[in-house]
């Protein structure tokens, strides 16, 4: 079972999400939460896998929530609920660490599909979402911004690795595109992120476009 915490300040919204969870296969839901603090107390006894995190709450928001949460030992999952797909409050909450978003009026399937995939440990990006919020939030990185010390430990096939996961594809689709095999490709991912200092996928999208390793619009 995938143990999920909601948390959202609207409690007719709250109930819902709840509801609608209860009604998945392999999801249980062990707590809700009202606010970004009581998420982040809730968390440490009740050991989520993933958190529905809405962004906009009192006392605490989200985005501040997500950063005390992936900065602790066993860290879950973030998922982050949003109104809008393209909102500057999504790209910092990604900057944060979260590990994807969703729209919260998505159909029940897609958001029990989307807890499923963050918990797997998978990153919850369209490719062509990233882009707009990129577009709409990075700063342009000089030509060689890329070539920095940043990436200087990386070998060349993890930076093929890395441009492939800023562009959204799975472990199974990057295997794929560079005719490797899933495990390898898996392996890749958990050495850049430990090169890089990342602590998910997302803040590799993130760092991959701001530094112009992608660019978007790249296919």
């Amino acid at each position: 079972m995938i143990r999920t915490l909601v948390a959202d300040d609207q409690a007719l919204v709250r109930g819902g999400l709840c509801a609608m969870l209860e009604c998945q296969d392999g999801i249980e839901v062990v707590g809700e939460a009202a606010d970004g603090a009581e998420a982040v107390e809730q968390s440490l006894p009740r050991r989520p896998d993933v958190v529905l995190m809405d962004i906009r709450m009192p006392r605490v928001d989200g985005i501040e929530a997500t950063r005390r949460l992936v900065a602790g030992a066993n860290a879950p999952r973030i998922l982050i609920l949003t109104t809008f797909d393209v909102d500057e409050y999504v790209y910092e909450a990604m900057r944060a660490g979260a590990a994807g978003f969703l729209l919260k009026d998505a159909a029940p399937a897609k958001l029990a599909e989307g807890i499923r995939t963050v918990a797997a440990g998978e990153a919850l990006l369209a490719p062509s979402v990233t882009r707009r919020l990129v577009e709409h939030f990075v700063r342009r990185p000089s030509p060689a911004a890329a070539d920095g010390t940043r990436f200087g430990e990386l070998t060349s096939r993890e930076l093929d690795v890395l441009r492939q996961i800023a562009r959204g594809l799975s472990n199974a689709e990057i295997a794929g595109r560079l005719f490797l095999s899933e495990a390898t490709v898996k392996t890749h991912v958990t050495r850049i992120l430990a090169k890089l200092g990342l602590r998910g996928r997302v803040q590799a999208v993130v760092l991959a476009y701001e530094s112009g390793l992608v660019e978007p619009g790249e296919g």
